[in-house]
């Protein structure tokens, strides 16, 4: 899963978001490491939606603009459990292995 992707099924776990909903909650999650361009996240949304991941939720009018809002679906929301899994053992594999070596400069090798 690509991280635009993960932070996309992310932002909306809690509730429906239409797009530049979804670009300031995905900016917010990642501290602001994570900044899509609105092509970046309707080509994520299409493909998340294509997946079954995601699902149109409504369409409003807001100032004469049509605004398309998209929800997470349980299989978007076991894929984004499933990923954010995979992450955190592999952050856990990298962090044992730097607990067990110090550089030569940090007190030689545990």
């Amino acid at each position: 899963m690509t991280e635009p992707a993960f932070f996309v099924l992310a932002a909306l776990v809690d509730a429906p978001r239409h797009g530049y909903g979804v670009v300031a909650e995905v900016a917010d999650l990642s501290g602001g490491r994570v900044a899509l361009k609105v092509g970046t996240l309707y080509g994520v949304l299409d493909r998340l939606v294509a997946e079954g991941a995601v699902a149109p939720d409504r369409e409003e009018t807001h100032q004469g603009r049509l605004r398309r809002y998209y929800r997470i679906t349980d299989a978007g929301r076991d894929a984004l459990a499933a990923e954010a899994a995979r992450q955190a053992a592999n952050a856990e594999a990298a962090a044992g292995r730097l607990r067990r070596y110090r550089p030569a400069g940090a007190g030689g090798a545990a």
